[in-house]
């Protein structure tokens, strides 16, 4: 497929225009004009490129790019990445806050379906839009057995923090760094907010609400969001595509 008609369609899908998000979306580093296999990963780093060069893809698809905002100095590690991008011909796209936000395939629907839920409405407001959502079981769940499914399903080590309610009827999903939403989520009457990190200050912060909150890494949350999108594109363009899995643990 044509790169140019690639990206066009992923901006469109993705509606990357829509969101004021500090990473530069959409075609950060240009490569081959043709593209037949697609690379998906979470991040963009020597390994993750290294990868994509040996599994021959033509362009590497991510949530966090290289370029947040713009490029002060093409030095040391950038130079690095870019370097490897260049020689190996590899179109490099980026989706942040759209790929969070995305009705269809994003990270934070994702999320809740993961237990069994649909999505009712957005949450989390973030420079005048939401890029998480919430829903809701049909019957209260425990805590302990939320943070078992989500720890099954993706994998990954779940910590609770239960300073709010035990028994969980509605959840906000806001994958990454979330705890942003924290006063939402209280005020909204969000019963746990389900996120990937957790600071200090957040602890702080939900403990005095009081707001129960899940974290479940920020990696991990966010494979979900590329891994859906990368099944649209196998699907709707019949284009060969693989995902790239590179955790951190955190």
């Amino acid at each position: 497929m044509n790169r140019d008609e690639l990206v066009a369609f992923l901006d469109e899908y993705l509606n990357v225009q829509a969101y004021p998000d500090k990473s530069s979306n959409g075609l950060q580093v240009e490569g081959k004009e043709e593209v037949e296999r697609i690379a998906f990963a979470v991040d963009t780093t020597l390994r993750t490129i290294e990868r994509a060069v040996k599994g021959k893809a033509d362009m590497l698809v991510v949530h966090h790019g290289l370029i947040w905002g713009g490029l002060n100095y093409v030095t040391g590690i950038h130079y690095r990445r870019l370097k490897a991008l260049m020689e190996g011909g590899i179109n490099l796209y980026a989706a942040h806050l759209p790929l969070d936000a995305h009705p269809e395939v994003g990270n934070n629907v994702e999320l809740l379906r993961l237990l069994g839920i649909e999505p009712r409405g957005p949450f989390g407001g973030y420079r005048g839009l939401s890029v998480g959502f919430y829903g809701e079981f049909d019957e209260p769940q425990p805590i302990e057995k939320v943070a078992q499914v989500i720890a099954e399903k993706l994998d990954t080590t779940v910590k609770t923090y239960e300073f709010g309610k035990r028994k969980i009827k509605t959840i906000g999903a806001i994958s990454g760094a979330g705890a942003f939403a924290l006063e939402e989520a209280h005020r909204k009457g969000i019963d746990l907010l389900v996120t990937g990190e957790f600071t200090h200050a957040d602890y702080l912060t939900a403990i005095d609400l009081p707001q129960s909150v899940l974290v479940a890494g920020h990696y991990k949350t966010e494979t979900l969001g590329v891994k859906a999108l990368m099944e649209v594109v196998r699907a709707k363009l019949g284009l060969d595509v693989f995902f790239i899995d590179e955790p951190t643990g955190l």
